[in-house]
């Protein structure tokens, strides 16, 4: 039997909705949580594969700002907290041999249009032209989105071959779909103070803590779902799975949307395919990409977007893994033949053949469009939290989720 009356009625349990549930709950209010399938987390989710139990969807979270990492803390789960290997990543270009990522930058734009490893992937020529447009003072106003940014600032070229290879495989979006704050919150106003976009590049940079951007945590990051569960029901968080709510409005307490098209009609998400091999291949011991490359797009041959050498990144998934290694690429449009063209990619991008696959596994997320600012929640609205209205990101929808039931509180 569930609780006659809640003070709130969270829809949706992903990590927005339990990050929303548990504050209220830890705050006084009575909660129901509802989630229309049987299992918890949305795309933070686990899956096994050739007997490792490995992340089926986020992997990772940023570092910035120490929101996930402060969650962390609270469930305990903080010393199980862990970084990745360091090493720069690598770009499988449109054309010619994978190089290395240049190393000062953000989302692929660079600090220094001609630095050696920038002009490595874009060319000389490309290069120059981008030196000497962000040489000039912006007299415009501050675009939209960041590919009209980069376009303006430092050309054509530099955004096609180094930045939206790399925002592609951040976000799943274009730059040209992604809002500058969006790509990083500091950003518009270090425009706003430097004019000039390498230098704004490097002020941002330059205000983030030292080390990696991203963590991990030892297991993997799905045990982030099994914690914030449990404490949630233990702050006493009524949790109902398989509990669809097609009108908020009709719940007794007061409604919080935090699933897509709940409230409104969703926009269509984007659609990524993952493909997981468990392979045989002494090989990459030698981590030949280090811990992936991202795909240009045109590159001949290859129809993923990315790679992940798991096995490489982690530390605590090569202790599991024994002598397999663990790589997992994303697809866009889920070629015909599945697994064969996974194998056949992930050979192509690392370099060598693989002695045997011992496992392979898809998935299948959408991750959903941003809401239009027309739909966005109001003082009169219902409270929406997730991703759709803060952004792709732990952190980011961690954050939202905490203002949120402040503003709910007050």
């Amino acid at each position: 039997m569930g609780a006659v009356h809640a003070d709130f009625e969270v829809i949706g349990g992903g990590v927005a909705g339990l990050v929303t549930a548990r504050a209220l709950a830890r705050a006084g209010a009575s909660v129901v949580l509802h989630e229309a399938t049987d299992r918890l987390g949305g795309p933070v989710a686990a899956h096994e594969v050739a007997g490792l139990v490995l992340d089926a969807g986020a992997e990772s979270f940023a570092v910035r700002g120490g929101t996930v990492a402060a969650l962390l803390g609270e469930l305990g789960l903080g010393d199980d907290i862990v970084a990745p290997r360091p090493g720069p990543a690598w770009l499988q270009p449109a054309a010619g041999d994978a190089v290395q990522l240049p190393a000062t930058g953000l989302l692929g734009i660079p600090v220094d249009p001609l630095a050696s490893d920038v002009i490595a992937v874009i060319g000389a020529d490309a290069a120059a032209r981008a030196a000497a447009w962000d040489a000039e003072p912006a007299t415009d106003e501050l675009p939209e989105s960041l590919g009209e940014l980069v376009r303006q600032r430092m050309g054509a070229d530099l955004l096609d071959r180094l930045v939206a290879p790399v925002v592609h495989g951040v976000h799943s979006l274009h730059p040209d779909e992604l809002a500058v704050a969006r790509a990083h919150p500091g950003l518009p106003a270090a425009l706003a103070e430097h004019g000039r976009l390498g230098p704004a590049i490097a002020a941002v940079r330059a205000a983030a803590p030292p080390g990696s951007a991203v963590a991990g945590i030892r297991g993997g990051m799905h045990r982030l779902i099994t914690a914030l569960a449990d404490d949630a029901r233990q702050t006493g968080v009524e949790i109902r799975l398989k509990s669809r709510v097609d009108d908020p409005t009709a719940v007794a307490g007061r409604a919080i949307v935090a699933a897509p098209g709940v409230a409104a009609p969703a926009a269509p998400g984007r659609r990524i395919v993952l493909a997981t091999l468990v392979v045989d291949a002494s090989w990459l011991d030698a981590a030949p990409r280090g811990s992936g490359l991202l795909v240009a797009h045109g590159a001949p041959g290859i129809q993923a977007r990315a790679l992940t050498h798991a096995t490489t990144k982690w530390a605590w998934l090569r202790e599991a893994a024994g002598d397999r290694h663990v790589v997992r690429l994303s697809y866009d449009v889920e070629p015909t033949g599945l697994e064969a063209v996974a194998r056949a990619d992930a050979e192509a991008l690392l370099g060598g053949r693989f002695d045997a696959v011992d496992g392979f596994a898809r998935i299948e997320w959408t991750r959903p469009a941003p809401a239009p600012a027309s739909t966005l929640p109001t003082a009169s609205a219902l409270p929406t939290v997730g991703e759709t209205v803060a952004g792709s990101g732990l952190a980011g929808i961690i954050a939202h989720a905490h203002r949120t039931v402040m503003g709910l509180l007050v």
